[in-house]
């Protein structure tokens, strides 16, 4: 029979080895005057490191000096004497080496002076805050009893975070609501479609919850009933209404708790209301629209399916609406549904109304009386509307305000008269909106629009207007139109955005951000770089271009508008520059786009040198460049990887010629220095995803998701594998090439068979982007990754601020 464990090596009530402690503050205080007696040679002192980890053992486990050799404190000898002095140097040991760095050496405490165990527990809260909370409670608050106790700290506690936890498992969520179950008050597992829809019984442990947030979770009516019953504090609520939600299973203690709710985040998978009859005290309210037109069965399906549901939707207490309709035709007609009890009574309290429709999306006779009510009794301070809803109607005229933080005009046909006299009111002060949408707008910046081109020069005087009344813009999206500057001094846009001095997130189309002045000198392009001489003839395809042609451009680029532009902005978090005509090739719910539309003439004056100006933005985390045809080797995007160390999302779509990637060594060389990189997405139509790509990729230590997009691109099975094996965070590769189906799914079978017992949460794509079947393979990816990375979108002041989480 073994002998009994030591104290430190005994087991908690949980399972947990116990981990022995550092030594006190005296303790440690000893122990450096032991080393530096031995170090220096003095006569009664430790000699020696070695003999100094020798001693520690005996002092700390309460030897005396002059005990017997052979014979323990308990003056046992022989073999379970020897038994019990190995238990207790080994137990010493352990805990002298959690102290050994204090006293290890002379040139190590010289140069770092303090040890991070002597900051105080303020510094230490705050360097704890940036590790998830499963490896807070399940590792480190096992190495020390100060961790122990800072880890349990209700700042680190009281909201726990999973949706980017991509590590986290079934046992670990268990484990960790045992643990600080109780101590939790906001929980966000958004988006954690890997874990067993059983997860969710351990939530019940939380009864102090506040918030919660299970989107992108599988959950039936039966298990949120049973879970919901359990939390009576709970206010705040995201869910997923999947096809198979029944109302009528909620228990009577679950509908009471949901009555107490006065925030609800709803994504609807299957025409429903959902839990929203149930919810009597809405204040906020966001309705997220995915459902599709057809059944993966073929049949239609409708919104008339609601009509017999006899709870209607209490709004009395509603003071935000949202709703963000993905395409299809279901979509709009279930949202008319939420829409036409709000007609009835508009909420008096309502200051914020949002409704973001692609497509075209009619209005009713029971939408425009909702809005009529509106212009009637309430004042807003957020508003997006369909843009049917605005396009020739006075609506705004009759809107009324109050302190407005957030506007969204996109694809609205709004001039710039217009925008300045009823939203801007004339110019005044509107010193609170912070986020503004004009995306699409394509006269927002003229005076009128009934006899101006799209590719006429805007009305700097109006742009000026905004920029000196929204003086406090963060988020300002202005692509996806031609916004051409005049050649008037001054006056050029990128001149008048330079005074936004707020601004963290910007989006602009390619030709906006021409430097009219040097368009006189037009670039060097293919068919003036190929020698005009008698007697040789001129090749025809893809031309080479010198490598010195990058740094030729680069000495103009210092006094262009852009360069400007960039080094005023120095805060700026996310750039966009999108072609004022791109459209992606990966579409949401309709075969993939085969033809593009050309891009604007004046984009041909943008290339590698005004890339390399955004390698000013220091703080730069998110990066788009789409549609640049002037990207002649990449050069900028090596300046980019050199300075923006803080990037986090870079992506790229048809930059130079369309036949060949010309800037991919360019790439290459910018990847071995993106180590902060977390999303990669790529698309140009003849990509070859090769060897030598995915090694340098694999300098992207802290890679989680890629996405490549190539109509014609190749790959390299044997990369892709070794890549992965490299790459221990990649949890997500979408890869829509020009393979067979064949090549595509023995790859995706390997990669899901070699590591998906590693990464629970690995999703992984390999389709061939022109397949008659590739709707139905997009409707299989988890929104998470397919509303972020997969489909490509301008995403700056796509929605309020700080809307959810």
């Amino acid at each position: 029979m073994d002998p009994p464990l030591p104290s430190w090596r005994r087991r908690s009530q949980d399972g947990a080895e116990r981990r022995p402690a550092l030594p006190s503050p005296s303790r440690r205080a000893t122990l450096k005057m032991a080393a530096r007696s031995g170090r220096g040679g003095g006569g009664g002192g430790v000699a020696s490191r070695g003999s100094r980890v020798m001693a520690a053992p005996e002092e700390l486990c309460g030897g005396r000096a002059g005990e017997e050799p052979g014979r323990d404190a308990a003056g046992l000898s022989g073999a379970r004497g020897r038994r019990r002095r190995w238990r207790r140097d080994r137990a010493a040991a352990a805990m002298f080496r959690c102290g050994e760095e204090i006293v290890s050496g002379e040139s190590e405490e010289e140069s770092n002076g303090v040890n991070l165990m002597e900051f105080s527990d303020e510094i230490l809260l705050h360097i704890l805050s940036y590790v998830p909370c499963t490896d807070l409670v399940l590792n480190v608050r096992r190495t020390c009893r100060k961790l122990a106790t800072l880890c349990l700290d209700k700042s680190l506690t009281h909201t726990v975070l999973l949706q980017k936890d991509y590590k986290v498992n079934k046992d670990k969520v268990k484990q960790l609501m045992r643990d600080i179950g109780k101590e939790i008050y906001q929980l966000n597992m958004a988006g954690c479609y890997w874990l067993p829809s059983s997860t969710i019984d351990h939530v019940t442990r939380c009864k102090n919850l506040v918030k919660l947030n299970l989107s992108g979770c599988h959950v039936t009516s039966l298990r949120l009933s049973k879970m919901l019953s359990t939390l009576q504090h709970l206010r705040s609520l995201a869910i997923d209404v999947n096809p198979g939600f029944d109302a009528s299973q909620l228990s009577s203690e679950c509908k009471a708790t949901l009555s107490r709710v006065s925030e609800l985040k709803q994504t609807l998978y299957t025409p429903s209301y959902g839990v929203v009859p149930c919810c009597t005290s809405l204040e906020k309210l966001l309705l997220y629209f995915e459902i599709l037109d057809r059944s993966r069965e073929g049949f239609m399906l409708s919104g008339q399916l609601m009509v017999g549901e006899s709870n209607v939707p209490h709004y009395q207490n509603l003071r935000i609406f949202y709703a963000r309709l993905a395409p299809g035709y279901v979509n709009q007609e279930v949202v008319r549904l939420y829409l036409a009890v709000l007609s009835d009574r508009t909420p008096e309290n309502l200051h914020a109304f949002l409704i973001s429709a692609p497509g075209s999306f009619a209005e009713t006779g029971a939408t425009k009386n909702l809005l009529d009510s509106m212009a009637r009794n309430v004042r807003l301070d957020a508003l997006q509307l369909p843009k049917a809803w605005i396009n020739g109607s006075g609506l705004l005229q009759h809107l009324k305000f109050n302190n407005p933080f957030y506007f969204s005009f996109s694809r609205c046909t709004l001039s710039g008269g217009h925008l300045i006299q009823r939203v801007i009111n004339g110019g005044k002060d509107l010193k609170s909106l912070t986020s503004l949408n004009l995306s699409g707008c394509v006269h927002c910046l003229a005076p009128e629009s009934l006899f101006r081109k799209a590719e006429d020069d805007i009305d700097s005087s109006i742009l000026e207007s905004l920029v000196v009344s929204c003086c406090n813009l963060r988020h300002l999206n202005l692509s996806a139109a031609h916004h051409h500057s005049s050649e008037s001094i001054g006056n050029h846009l990128c001149q008048l955005l330079s005074r936004l001095k707020h601004l963290l997130s910007l989006a602009l189309p390619v030709c906006s951000i021409t430097d009219v002045a040097a368009n006189v000198e037009k670039p060097p392009t293919a068919s003036n770089l190929v020698p005009q001489t008698f007697g040789r003839k001129v090749r025809i395809g893809i031309q080479t271009y010198p490598r010195n042609l990058a740094d030729q451009a680069n000495q103009k680029i210092e006094s262009s508008v852009f360069w400007a532009l960039m080094g005023s902005l120095r805060f700026l978090e996310t750039l966009e520059i999108i072609g004022s005509s791109f459209s992606s090739a990966m579409p949401r719910n309709e075969p993939a786009i085969r033809n593009s539309l050309p891009p604007c003439v004046r984009a041909q004056s943008v290339g590698d040198s005004e890339v390399a100006a955004i390698s000013q933005l220091t703080y730069l985390q998110s990066l788009t460049l789409a549609q640049l045809p002037n990207i002649l080797t990449g050069s900028g995007l090596i300046s980019i990887g050199l300075q923006c160390q803080h990037l986090r999302t870079l992506s790229l779509a048809n930059l130079g010629m369309m036949g060949k990637v010309v800037y991919m060594s360019a790439l290459m060389d910018m990847l071995k220095h993106c180590k902060c990189l977390r999303d990669l997405r790529l698309e140009q139509p003849y990509f070859c995803a090769g060897a030598q790509f995915f090694q340098a990729l694999s300098h992207c230590s802290s890679l989680q998701r890629l996405c490549i997009v190539s109509r014609s691109g190749t790959l390299q099975s044997d990369a892709v594998m070794s890549f992965m094996a490299n790459c221990l965070e990649v949890i997500m590769c979408h890869m829509f090439m020009g393979e067979s189906l064949t090549v595509c799914k023995n790859l995706q079978q390997s990669i899901v068979r070699s590591f998906q017992a590693d990464r629970p949460a690995l999703n992984v794509v390999i389709f061939p982007l022109l397949h008659e079947d590739l709707t139905e393979v997009i409707r299989d990816v988890p929104m998470r990754h397919l509303d972020e990375i997969t489909l490509f979108k301008s995403r700056v002041a796509e929605e309020p601020p700080n809307l959810w989480w």
